[in-house]
């Protein structure tokens, strides 16, 4: 089964109010099997546009990824993000092709 990816960049203009759509989605995360690769961190960007603040997640199939956004509890947690910050985020199937050798 391929894995499914959440790709966001984010800026957020209140931190403070922010932490309570963090507390709201971690149930919705814990249920579909969410995993962190990447959640901020140092970034260097060479080609294009970013925000401030860039995540990855990993859930175990493309259809977790996709029931997560969804599903009436992570929706219930972007209503407390909408307010204080602007996002770009893509969902997207991941690889399991042959690679370079």
């Amino acid at each position: 089964m391929t894995k499914g990816y959440w790709i966001a960049r984010v800026d957020i203009t209140d931190f403070e109010a922010y932490k309570a759509y963090i507390a709201a989605n971690a149930e919705p995360f814990r249920q579909f099997g969410a995993h962190f690769l990447v959640r901020s961190g140092r970034m260097e960007n060479p080609e294009g546009g970013s925000r401030s603040r860039n995540v990855v997640i990993e859930f175990p199939s493309y259809q977790a990824a996709l029931d997560c956004w969804h599903s009436p509890a992570y929706q219930a947690a972007v209503q407390l993000r909408l307010p204080v910050s602007t996002i770009d985020l893509i969902i997207i199937e991941g690889y399991d092709g042959p690679q370079p050798t």
